[in-house]
């Protein structure tokens, strides 16, 4: 499906449908390509759903971290959006809405996380040892799924294109390392707006454990489990996350 992106002098987006406003925030190697099937989905069914395309490669090397990036998403949503907002986060993405949730709650009605770093993930490391090499980087881009035929051969060209251009690799590496370090633990608690956990059972990259501690951490949070699904849901199952996403959202537990 394609979408019409919008730009200005501030911001790249895709922007569908007519409603509730939801916002996307993808994960470190993600793209527009990982939400495709939620966009289809929820523009359809009374809901505004914006991408934002976030600032990953463009930053300053001082502020490329992810409190910079929540910043950038805050502006977005009073600029463009207009009001308070689901926020749909994915890995990076997800805890990029965490801080955006905890510095700024009046923008964020609900948030959405699913396969999110903030409290322990497997990362890559400081670098790709083997970043020359097609085959290491589809491996391990199949090791982010359940099932490895969802890394498509598009996908691992986009990854592969990424870790081999040298300031990209770079402000990856940065980014990834921003996230180890900004540990929200001790944070969670404060968050009061609804949230929704949604995770693959087999997640390889942040593991069930981290649904479940952060579904103990945060106040007003349910908790939903995918079986035979990995690190990115909404790729790998998008049916049943979309589904899963609506009832939530239809439901009490939100902020509707």
């Amino acid at each position: 499906m394609l979408f019409k992106a919008k730009k200005d002098k501030k911001f790249n987006y895709i922007a569908e449908g007519e409603g509730q406003p939801i916002v996307l925030l993808q994960g470190l190697m993600g793209g527009l390509s990982n939400f495709t099937s939620l966009i289809a989905f929820f523009s359809k069914k009374g809901y505004k759903v914006y991408f934002p395309e976030l600032p990953i490669y463009d930053l300053p090397v001082l502020n490329t971290n992810l409190s910079s990036i929540a910043k950038y998403v805050a502006r977005f949503i009073e600029e463009v959006v207009g009001e308070p907002a689901t926020v749909v986060g994915n890995s990076m993405g997800g805890h990029i809405g965490l801080i955006l949730t905890l510095s700024r709650p009046d923008l964020v009605k609900n948030l959405v996380l699913t396969g999110s770093s903030g409290l322990y993930e497997r990362s890559f490391g400081d670098s790709f040892p083997r970043k020359s090499d097609r085959e290491y980087i589809k491996k391990k881009a199949q090791e982010v799924f359940y099932d490895p035929a969802v890394a498509s051969e598009e996908l691992v060209d986009e990854v592969f294109a990424i870790v081999n251009d040298r300031g990209k690799g770079i402000k990856t590496v940065m980014l990834a390392r921003s996230a180890i370090k900004h540990n929200m633990e001790k944070e969670l608690h404060k968050i009061m707006a609804p949230v929704c956990i949604i995770w693959g059972k087999q997640d390889n990259v942040t593991p069930p454990e981290v649904a479940v501690d952060m579904d103990k951490l945060i106040p007003n949070s349910t908790l939903f489990w995918m079986d035979e699904c990995g690190h990115a849901a909404m790729m790998e199952k998008p049916d049943e996350f979309n589904e899963i996403l609506f009832n939530w959202l239809s439901s009490d537990k939100s902020a509707k």
